[in-house]
């Protein structure tokens, strides 16, 4: 194809039109606000005495706050090559008995930190393959977080779950216990981009699961693609996304992949064959134009759903929220990680456990917390953080907003990422009013790069701090 012609892409309607010179200049490095600030800003001298006084700060802060948890399963049965996931590659099952052992004491520990009084509102279980646990191992973990947390009759609880290895046991387990949501991961149907990512899932099988777990009452059912895999085109991409919406799923992350092969070295082996970024463009905008037909709703970043749906409401309501889980309507809940890599984030804090099995296990056993890094949130920082949110889950800031919950008047304060802005704003990217940043067009695909305009460490950074983040396509 020719990489000097320009792109059109139809988003709710609305024809819009990119030039490739237009789409390098947004497809740089940046990250996903996941938090803010982000991860590379942490420090490893935060240890877990700082952990301890901000859980008993959050208690007298918020007394009957509710709260969400998090809990890391890092096992895999075999390593899928586009990965940059923490996990633990292992075909012993017998693996899993010492790190539960492990992760119900620190679940002890962080429950008798924690008031009763904050009911939890959310759970999710991430990996890794939380169904590389035995469903005895399911019900045993559960049932041991249950004793140690209040959990709400309303909460939210799901399970990241792999299609190849999950049974009906672990399905009837998992619902019996109270999971109510289940994400299960696909990434492409093609056969040659399976073989080469080594992760080889039918279409039947995983139409099979999905109709399982709506016979047993799961509420919600998210599948998860990959785009810019290698091998990937528009067409067979295309096809996949075809598929998935025959499955009818209530929420489809359809995620960009992240090439950190400095991270992961295992992507290197199909460097070559990757798409490049024009390509990958339009394999994505081919993606949104089949979702946006077929009724889902472009949330924006990388994520759609059914207009009916929870995330959907709480969109159109404002009350959406992200946190390192993605998107979730679980906003203000203060989030408590738990297992290898874990993250944590409270309102003033962000905490991360041990990335290795080993220092994880030296920290567990010594009666210490396995915390590796942490970050105080500064004043700015949840102003910024604040800002930063309303653009990637509402795709509008309203300045009164911002200026009534932090006593700024936002144009004085804002007054250089405003400028910043405007380029974006010819580009299309923006439109900026009186009362309102809003995003548009081309906006909601580089949502990212206008956050970026609003984080102040970004420009800290040398040249090399580029590697860290992913490419915003």
């Amino acid at each position: 194809m020719n990489t000097n012609t320009t792109l059109e892409l139809l988003i709710d309607g609305r024809s819009l039109r990119i030039s490739p010179d237009l789409l390098r200049n947004y497809n740089q490095p940046a990250p996903r606000y996941t938090s803010y600030p982000t991860a590379p800003e942490w420090d490893e001298g935060f240890r877990e005495t700082d952990l301890r006084q901000a859980f008993q700060q959050a208690n007298a802060r918020r007394p009957a706050a509710p709260i969400s948890l998090y809990f890391h399963i890092p096992f895999c049965e075999s390593l899928c090559l586009y990965c940059g996931c923490n996990v633990v590659i292992n075909k012993n099952h017998e693996a899993a008995a010492p790190y539960l052992e492990r992760l119900k004491q620190e679940i002890d520990s962080v429950g008798y930190e924690v008031s009763s009084e904050r009911p939890v509102e959310q759970i999710h279980w991430g990996g890794g393959t939380p169904t590389y646990l035995s469903p005895d191992q399911i019900e045993s973990l559960f049932s041991h977080i249950r004793s140690r947390f209040s959990i709400s009759d309303t909460a939210e609880i799901g399970v990241e779950v792999d299609p190849r290895v999950t049974t009906d046991d672990h399905l009837r387990t998992m619902r019996r216990m109270g999971f109510n949501r289940i994400s299960m991961g696909i990434q492409d149907f093609d056969s040659l981009v399976q073989k080469t990512i080594h992760r080889i899932q039918s279409v039947d099988a995983t139409e099979r699961l999905v109709e399982f777990s709506r016979g047993l009452g799961f509420e919600s059912i998210n599948i998860d693609l990959i785009y810019g895999l290698p091998h990937q085109t528009v067409d067979t991409f295309a096809d996949t996304v075809d598929k998935v919406i025959g499955l009818a799923p209530d929420r489809i992350a359809v995620f960009s992949y992240a090439h950190v092969p400095w991270m992961k070295k295992q992507q290197g082996s199909f460097e070559k064959h990757l798409p490049d970024g024009v390509e990958k463009f339009r394999i994505f905008s081919r993606a949104i134009e089949k979702l946006t037909e077929a009724g889902y709703r472009y949330i924006g970043l990388d994520h759609f759903a059914l207009p009916k749906d929870e995330i959907s409401r709480a969109q159109d309501e404002r009350t959406l929220h992200r946190n390192f889980q993605g998107y979730t309507t679980r906003r203000g809940c203060e989030l408590y990680g738990m297992g290898v890599s874990a993250i944590s984030g409270l309102d003033n804090v962000y905490a991360q456990n041990s990335r290795d099995l080993t220092g994880y296990y030296e920290a567990i056993d010594s009666g210490r917390w396995p915390t590796m890094r942490g970050f105080r949130v500064s004043d700015e920082d949840k102003l910024r953080r604040s800002v930063i949110n309303r653009i990637l889950c509402h795709c509008v800031v309203l300045k009164g907003e911002v200026e009534d919950e932090f006593g700024i008047n936002f144009d004085e304060f804002f007054a250089t990422e405003l400028n910043r802005l405007r380029e974006l704003e010819q580009d299309q990217l923006v439109r900026l009013e009186r009362d309102r940043v809003e995003v548009e067009g081309l906006g909601r695909i580089f949502i990212r790069n206008v956050a970026m305009i609003f984080d102040a460490y970004l420009t800290q950074h040398h040249e090399e701090g580029a590697r860290k983040f992913s490419t915003s396509l």
